[in-house]
This record gives structure tokens, C-alpha cells and sequence, in this order.
């Protein structure tokens, strides 16, 4: 009996351990994030930010192969060959001879003059990078703008789940006091079965927010690239500040837009490309030279020694089938449509501006007014209960009482939710999002 005893005392420790250390390890699985550690993850795993990164390193390779143009070209020639012409046969001469060959030379080749093509080509190459800059800062933006109202879509989730869990906990304590009521002859029936629905209605939303924190925090999981379960902390607790008037909001985004400015960047891209295509058909000069040595062996004749040339050449193209013209109308055309996209630019940055400082002013008029409207329903609340017990307020007092706190509650965490929201789509569209984190320019 006394090991039988032991041994179940050893199996209850081994389970014990067991699940502590399952336990364990799915604690430790689950990451505890703030927004800034957030900011910092995306600005690291984010996928959008790393194609970005690489196409930086695409454009620092396009412009190392456009400015290899401008330098000199050095190839080196070896070769052993033997060539035999037999027509050389019916002159009798000993040309019908096989010739054995045997050379070695370096040539070089140095554009001199090509009419604005070379330099052209380097300078859009240059543009390019400044280009892929300014796409990185688009990313870098775009991607806090997106973790940043994920991570307030968790919190207010949150928020919302607890506040439903505390309304059915709230209608299951006057379930409590109907019963009690039952008990003691003042309720009937009726009171009892409308207080159980009403604490059964109430669990819906209590399953319902939970689903829509894990769906919210498998949407911020995804704009960080992260497979592991993660966990928020912080609040939706905000300050009111002034913003800024529209004019020095338009000015702003006008100066650090990165769309913007990538967009003026391909703009003067486009400008060097017409100069590309219009050299097409213009003369250009070289400057080509060989050095070497060669060996030739012929019947019982050979000969070797070193072997040059050095030579400015020019070219000139007559008549291209007017080809040229075709390319320089189409980067003609091209760069048109991208002053046009400029255009349509600027107009789309002045609605989004004013949309966007709409929607803060309505958040932030929104949560002064529901702030104070919480207040007065926790005290409707409370006097509804008391007259309840007192027998001078009804079972209904009560629920109205209820359902208007739980709808100020709800609305003030939405509306602290849209107002955060609404300030990082503001810094947004006027281009300064996240400027300390990522701001280019001072590096």
C-alpha cells in the first residue's frame, strides 16, 4: 500500500512538472511588445522595407555599369590558329602554304566625345539612387503608418473584450440580487428568467471580442514578418494637441512627401533619357589602340615581333531609318506622363490633407465630448442601482442605465482609437512619419 502511495505521489510530480514547463514554454513563446518596439521590429523584418533595401542595391549597380561607360575599356586577345587556303593553289605560290598563328594583344577602347550620352547615362544613374532612397523612406513610412493602427486596433480590441466581460459580469451580480429577491417573495418568475437572458445575450459579445483581438493581432504579426504569438502593452489614453493649419500642412508634405520627391527624381531621369535617345544618331569619337605580339609560321617561313595601332575614330550614323526620332518621341512622351503623375499628385496630397486634419479635429471633438459622457453614465449607473435595491427604480432602469455606459465606454475607446489612428495618417500623407527613426536626411 505504501508504494502503491509513492509511486502515484511520483506519477502527480511528473505531471505536475509536466504541464509547469509546458506551461513555461508557451509563455515564453508569446512576445510582450510596446508600439516602439514594434516600429523597431517592422523596421527591421518588415518585407516591403527589405525589397525596398534591395532595390537600393540595384540602382548602386546600375549606376557603378552606366558610369563604366565613361572609362576605358581594356580586353585581352590570345589565340593559337592554323588556316590553310587552298585557291591560293593555281598560282603556284607557297600562300596555299598552312599558316600557323600564334597572338597575344591588349586593345583599348576611350569614348572621347559622344554628344552628352555617356554623361547622361551617369547622371541618371545618380538620380536613380537618390530615387530608390526616397522609395525606401515610402516603405519605411507606409509601414509604421500600418503597424501603428494595428497596434491600436489590438488595444482597442482589447478594450472592448474587457468591457464586455465586465457587462456580463455586471448582469450576472443582478442575476445574483433577482434571485435573492426571488428568495425573499419581491421578484416573480419573469424577473429571474429576463435577468438569465439577459447575462446569456450578454456572452456573445464577450466571444466576440476575443476572436477580434487574435484576429487583430494576427494582422499586426503580419506587418512585422513574425511567427511567434505576440502580446501588446499600453493604452489608448491620448492628449489633444494643436495640428498644424492646412497651408503649413501642405507646405510640409510639398517638402517631405518621399512619393513626391521620388517622383521629381524620375522626372529628371526621364529628362537625361531624351538626351540619350537624341544622341542616337549623332557622331561620336574614340579613341582605340592594340599592343601585342604574333607569330606566323608558313612552310619553312616564320616571322614574330610586337604588333600595334592607335587611332581616333569617328562615327557617324547617315540614316537610322529614323529610329532615333521613334525613341526620343517615345521619352518625350514618357516624360510628359510623369509631370502629368506629378500633377495628380500634388491635387491627391491636397484632398488627403484635408481629410486627414478633418479626421483628426472630428476624433479628437469626439473624445472631449464622450469623456465627460462616461462620467454621467457611471453615476446614472450607480443611482439606478441603489433606487433598485430601494425599491424605487425598476429592473429596466437599471438595464437603460447599463446599456448607456457600455455604449459611452465603447465609444470613447473608439474614438481615442480614431484619433491616434487619425494623427499617424496625418504625419502620414505629410510625409514626416516616423522622421527620427528613418530620416534620411541626416544621415
Amino acid at each position: 500500500m505504501k508504494n502503491t502511495s509513492v509511486k502515484i505521489t511520483g506519477v502527480l510530480l511528473l505531471l505536475l512538472f509536466w504541464i509547469c514547463a509546458s506551461a513555461t514554454a508557451a509563455w515564453a513563446e508569446i512576445r510582450l511588445l510596446t508600439l516602439d518596439q514594434a516600429l523597431q521590429i517592422a523596421a527591421e523584418r518588415n518585407r516591403d522595407i527589405q525589397k525596398a533595401r534591395e532595390y537600393i542595391a540595384w540602382a548602386r549597380g546600375k549606376y557603378v555599369e552606366e558610369r563604366a561607360a565613361a572609362f576605358p575599356q581594356l580586353t585581352a586577345i590570345s589565340y593559337i590558329a592554323r588556316d590553310r587556303d587552298e585557291s591560293q593553289e593555281i598560282y603556284g605560290l607557297n600562300m596555299a602554304d598552312p599558316v600557323n598563328k600564334q597572338t597575344a594583344q591588349i586593345s583599348l577602347t576611350q569614348p572621347l566625345f559622344t554628344w552628352g550620352q555617356v554623361s547622361a547615362a551617369v547622371k541618371a544613374a545618380k538620380v536613380g539612387l537618390k530615387s530608390a532612397d526616397e522609395q525606401l523612406r515610402l516603405y519605411q513610412q507606409a509601414s509604421q503608418r500600418d503597424v501603428a493602427a494595428a497596434f491600436y486596433d489590438v488595444l482597442l480590441m482589447r478594450d472592448l473584450h474587457l468591457l464586455a466581460q465586465q457587462n456580463m459580469e455586471q448582469k450576472k451580480r443582478h442575476l445574483i440580487e433577482v434571485r435573492k429577491k426571488y428568495a425573499e417573495g419581491v421578484a416573480t418568475d419573469y424577473d429571474v428568467l429576463a435577468a438569465e437572458v439577459t447575462v446569456e445575450n450578454s456572452r456573445p459579445d464577450v466571444i466576440r471580442t476575443e476572436s477580434q483581438i487574435r484576429i487583430a493581432q494576427d494582422r499586426l504579426r503580419f506587418h512585422l514578418a513574425l511567427d511567434d504569438d505576440i502580446e501588446v502593452t499600453g493604452n489608448l489614453d491620448v492628449v489633444i494637441r494643436p495640428e498644424k493649419t492646412y497651408e503649413e500642412s501642405i507646405a510640409l508634405a510639398k517638402d517631405r512627401r518621399p512619393d513626391l520627391a521620388d517622383m521629381k527624381y524620375r522626372i529628371s531621369m526621364s529628362r537625361e533619357l531624351v538626351t540619350i535617345a537624341s544622341t542616337q544618331n549623332k557622331p561620336r569619337l574614340d579613341l582605340k589602340g592594340t599592343y601585342g605580339w604574333n607569330r606566323l609560321e608558313q612552310g619553312e617561313g616564320q616571322g614574330k615581333g610586337v604588333v600595334w595601332s592607335a587611332g581616333i575614330y569617328l562615327t557617324y550614323p547617315l540614316f537610322d531609318g529614323l529610329r532615333t526620332k521613334g525613341r526620343v518621341d517615345q521619352a518625350n512622351s514618357e516624360l510628359r506622363r510623369l509631370q502629368l503623375d506629378e500633377a495628380k499628385l500634388i491635387d491627391m496630397m491636397s484632398m488627403e490633407i484635408r481629410e486627414s486634419i478633418s479626421a483628426v479635429q472630428e476624433a479628437a471633438e469626439v473624445v472631449r465630448s464622450i469623456s465627460g459622457t462616461v462620467t454621467q453614465a457611471e453615476r446614472l449607473l450607480a443611482m439606478a442601482e441603489k433606487g433598485y435595491e430601494l425599491g424605487i427604480k425598476t429592473r429596466l432602469d437599471v438595464e437603460d442605465a447599463e446599456l448607456n455606459l457600455q455604449q459611452a465606454r465603447n465609444n470613447l475607446s473608439r474614438a481615442r482609437r480614431d484619433y491616434l489612428v487619425a494623427r499617424v495618417h496625418l504625419d502620414w500623407v505629410t510625409g514626416v512619419l516616423g522622421e527620427k527613426l528613418f530620416d534620411h536626411r541626416d544621415s
